[in-house]
């Protein structure tokens, strides 16, 4: 039976559409075939409940593989739910001289492909926690699905100024790509005979996301957040990061359905190639920066946070799932190589994701040429003149990798005193380019957040969230009082 939902999202008519359209539907298909809610509840496997929290708009489905099941079920189109019937098109549809018999092998592979990502993306915490039981409990971050060596995690929260970053003109050359033969499986026919070459081309052309650019990353050389906290960076490109961390997801999920509770490393070639996970110099890793955003009320000393969906229509990774906000990738601004350095900061990369997913202002996205002026851009005034007086504190926690994509992540955590927050995002957005925000379902504001408190953080851990997040809100909690400035 599905969960009372506690979380809620913004009301918009891109979330209203398919919940308007599905609830009277469900009402239509009664009246018509003149069944009540239980036979309808029974037909369609849901708890009676539910189908008349969805008939009556108290839920909502956003849930693409959801409603084609429905669809199916009630063998009505998927047009009728806002879908497109191009959707449930038989995969054996001939379309051209290419066919076998009666079967367009290039047509199977690509919608198996299809299938098999939207699978991915419909249970990637699933996924994420049979992909943590392949590796050793010395690299495991508690119980959770997140790995990271003892150097990588400090014991508590550091300032992030105290981390000193350092760069390599020369990083070594990668020996695992993505385009190795263990990794046919996840690589589907472009053409008879030919498959796509690396899996962000199969993305690009099968299942595009809005947001999709091969962009200039910084590549995680070296990291000791212990002692002396600093990490060593060079340059790569953003799909160097996505051929092989979505591939190795795509395969766990292919094993995943034919295999037992416990997969074996048998079944998964690519991920067993790259062995230690760890091993900077035998792939890419170029980390994202993941932030937990508490507004510190000065009064009660407590405190609320963003959460965020990210909407898979949208993203290309960790997509479906709940994450905090701003989170995005380690790059420089724009496309001139004065940038590479005067980018190279995690603090700024953070103040321009702030400006892009909380206030709505355009996607830095690299494709220009003139540089980001720091010192003269008003809100990177604004918030360092609050840090200077101690009402905005950014933290790092670590930096650690997600088991089902080792892809790599840097946790961090800003603190804003409740002035500062408002100040800087009055004007904050409930959208933007990678999803909207999520609240609590009794909150008449998304915007608000959710409160930071013990039942809250524990509910959400048990949410279908982003591994880096999850250890973001565990570690945070944890250590609420140095956040909060508690004595």
């Amino acid at each position: 039976m599905p969960d009372e939902p506690w979380l809620s999202s913004p009301a918009s008519s891109e979330l209203e559409l398919n919940t308007d359209l599905l609830g009277e539907v469900l009402r239509e298909y009664r009246r018509t075939n003149k069944i009540n809610q239980a036979d309808l509840a029974q037909l369609l496997h849901l708890d009676q409940s539910y189908v008349s929290k969805i008939e009556t708009g108290k839920r909502r489905v956003t849930d693409i593989e959801m409603l084609l099941r429905i669809a199916q079920q009630l063998n009505i189109s998927p047009a009728r739910l806002g879908l497109s019937d191009e959707l449930l098109r038989p995969v054996s549809e001939p379309s051209d001289s290419r066919l076998v018999g009666d079967v367009d092998p290039v047509a199977v592979s690509q919608e198996k492909w299809r299938r098999t990502r939207r699978a991915l993306n419909r249970s990637r915490r699933e996924l994420a926690q049979r992909a943590a039981d392949l590796y050793q409990p010395d690299v495991r971050v508690g119980d959770l699905t997140f790995l990271a060596l003892p150097q990588w995690t400090p014991e508590r929260p550091i300032p992030l100024d105290d981390i000193r970053l350092e760069w390599s003109d020369n990083p070594p050359p990668v020996s695992i790509t993505g385009s190795e033969p263990e990794a046919a499986a996840t690589l589907p026919l472009r053409a008879p005979g030919k498959s796509f070459p690396r899996y962000t081309s199969a993305v690009r052309y099968l299942d595009p996301p809005k947001l999709f650019e091969n962009r200039t990353s910084y590549r995680l050389l070296d990291v000791d957040l212990r002692d002396d906290p600093r990490m060593t960076f060079g340059l790569a490109a953003y799909f160097d990061k996505l051929d092989l961390a979505e591939a190795i997801a795509h395969e766990m999920a292919i094993a995943a359905e034919r295999a037992g509770k416990k997969l074996d490393w048998s079944e998964l070639p690519l991920r067993a190639l790259i062995g230690d996970p760890f091993d900077m110099e035998r792939r890419y890793i170029i980390p994202a920066i993941e932030t937990l955003t508490l507004r510190r009320n000065r009064e009660t000393g407590g405190a609320t946070f963003l959460l965020h969906w990210r909407d898979p229509a949208k993203v290309a990774t960790s997509a479906g799932i709940y994450g905090l906000i701003p989170a995005g990738e380690f790059q420089p601004s724009t496309v001139a190589s004065h940038d590479r350095h005067n980018d190279f900061s995690l603090w700024r990369n953070m103040v321009r994701e702030y400006s892009e997913e909380i206030l709505g202002d355009p996607e830095r996205d690299g494709s220009s040429g003139e540089p980001l002026d720091y010192e003269n851009w008003q809100l990177f005034r604004d918030i360092e003149a609050y840090r200077a007086d101690g009402r905005v504190r950014p933290y790092s926690l670590g930096v650690g990798l997600d088991s089902l994509t080792l892809t790599a992540t840097v946790l961090t955590v800003v603190v804003f005193d409740d002035d500062s927050f408002d100040s800087l995002f009055g004007n904050r957005v409930d959208f933007n380019a990678e999803g909207h925000l999520v609240g609590a379902a009794e909150d008449t504001s998304v915007s608000d957040g959710l409160p930071f408190t013990r039942e809250c953080v524990a509910k959400l851990l048990r949410e279908p969230m982003a591994s880096p997040a999850t250890c973001i809100v565990e570690r945070a909690w944890r250590h609420r009082d140095l956040l909060l400035g508690v004595k």
